[in-house]
């Protein structure tokens, strides 16, 4: 899917690399979203805004070949709006190694598969992301929590 697409935003949005001045809308947007706190660097992530405020974020994580494609979110009043793919199609560019992603329940693994990613076994992710995503894994056992961890694989033009 990589460069297919020419992505439309709403009018008013801009998608750009996030600043200093944006790390506590892009906190905020990840608390509300009760996703994981942890790792939130402004200088991975890529933001759309409207009116000076912050209303998507997404960010690029980078470990020892791979990236991990994350903390996506969209506030609650501009979803469905094409903001979340906007943002999901900008990381997928930007990425420079496989992308991996770990994500809860079926309706984000179809979510995601639209844009390529594939669900993969949890050794088979590289050693770099699999002891971030390790207590992900326990729960999965354990507590039979519904994680799927998926993978896309960048393809060199």
């Amino acid at each position: 899917m990589k460069g297919t697409r020419e992505l439309t935003l709403p009018k008013g949005c801009i998608l750009r690399k996030a600043t200093f001045k944006d790390i506590l809308s892009i906190r905020w947007l990840v608390f509300k979203a009760k996703l994981d706190p942890t790792q939130l660097k402004w200088q991975q992530f890529s933001v759309i805004e409207s009116d000076n405020n912050i209303i998507a974020c997404g960010q690029l994580r980078n470990f020892k070949e791979a990236q991990e494609f994350g903390s996506l979110v969209v506030a609650k009043n501009w979803r469905n709006r094409g903001l979340g793919t906007a943002i999901a199609q900008h990381l997928i560019e930007q990425a420079s190694q496989p992308l991996y992603l770990e994500c809860l329940g079926k309706k984000l693994v179809n979510y995601y598969t639209k844009f390529g990613f594939k669900s993969i076994d949890f050794q088979d992710l590289p050693s770099s992301i699999k002891s971030k995503f390790k207590l992900s894994q326990l729960g999965k056992k354990i507590l039979g929590i519904p994680v799927t961890f998926m993978k896309y694989e960048i393809r060199n033009s």
